[in-house]
């Protein structure tokens, strides 16, 4: 027999106002027990020294964080050139330091370099795996280990402010984008180096950041409720779990093709313009009203067991992800 979870079963996703100082795993296990949440999960550490948007899912909205760690992200940081570090930000020793002899039009052209695709090396003090073990704990103990550049992207940088030693930057950039990687390598170009001081998410896929909310605020909510043994507040806060996939087509089945993918076989829907194989979809039961999120399908061609032409295409399941809760 399976064992019971504590806790209650609320699925959503929370816009947590990370603070500065503290892990993003302390955030998300505070955030767990305030909701009393069966299960939780973050799209995305932040550092200690950064601060900003983190999108905690409760519940079943865990099975979708994936789409959020593969979203894009947008930061506001502070660089201080003529400095580096061995973790690229403040938390770190000095390592070197150099006087700041380049202009505003130097550091603005140095900056917009990295605009579009490049190839970034991860800094060693990264939770990136090697071996089983994330890259900071080889750091910690002044071991260095070979690192694959990755491909990121920059979609938007600017430069909001110089006053040197000190630039700040608005940087909309792809996932896995490390931004103290990009300070020094910026801090690199220019040769004096650099080093991150503040660090601030703003953005994850298009949430919005009015919708942030701090933890403090949260504590508050709930001692305000505990009494009654009521969470009304602080869950009319969770976003919808479909929000996480929002940027996949929508799907709508019936009540029949419903009942026939939540068990596992494929269906084609009768409403849709044609699917394309490979394609992931945004599945809704359209028989109810509004119409309830199922999960994520995927496109694919005819099974053999069916009589069907061959490129047809049918949406199945993605176990992993498929959302079957009654309500």
């Amino acid at each position: 027999m399976a064992r019971k979870r504590k806790g209650r079963a609320v699925n959503g996703i929370v816009l947590v106002d990370k603070p500065l100082g503290g892990s993003s795993n302390q955030i998300l296990q505070k955030v767990r027990w305030l909701y009393q949440a069966q299960k939780a999960g973050h799209t995305g550490a932040l550092d200690p020294l950064a601060t900003g948007m983190l999108p905690v899912c409760l519940g079943e909205a865990t099975k979708f964080s994936q789409y959020l760690l593969d979203a894009d992200k947008e930061y506001e940081v502070t660089a201080r050139l003529g400095i580096r570090t061995t973790t690229s930000d403040a938390d770190g020793e000095i390592v070197e330091e150099r006087d700041v002899s380049c202009s505003e039009e130097e550091v603005r052209a140095a900056c917009l370099s990295f605009l579009g695709s490049s190839k970034q090396v991860p800094s060693m003090f990264s939770a990136l795996k090697y071996q089983g073990k994330p890259l900071y704990h080889y750091a910690r103990q002044g071991i260095e280990v070979p690192r694959e550049a990755r491909d990121i992207t920059i979609f938007e940088l600017e430069i909001t402010r110089i006053a040197l030693p000190e630039v700040d930057l608005r940087v909309r950039c792809s996932k896995g984008t490390y931004i103290r990687s990009l300070v020094d390598d910026i801090g690199q170009q220019l040769g004096c180096g650099a080093y991150v001081t503040r660090l601030h998410r703003t953005k994850v896929a298009d949430y919005p950041t009015p919708n942030m909310i701090s933890v403090e605020a949260l504590e508050a909510m709930v001692e305000q409720e505990i009494a009654k043994r009521e969470y009304e507040a602080i869950d009319a806060l969770l976003l919808p779990m479909d929000t996480a996939v929002k940027s996949l087509p929508a799907v709508e089945l019936s009540a029949a093709e419903t009942h026939r993918l939540q068990h596992g076989q494929s269906v084609t829907p009768l409403h849709t313009d044609g699917l394309a194989e490979g394609q992931q979809y945004r599945i809704y039961d359209s028989s109810t009203t509004p119409a309830r999120f199922l999960g994520v399908g995927e496109g694919v061609c005819a099974p053999k067991d069916q009589k069907a032409p061959a490129d047809q295409v049918f949406v199945a399941p993605r176990r992993s992800v498929v959302y079957s809760a009654e309500s």
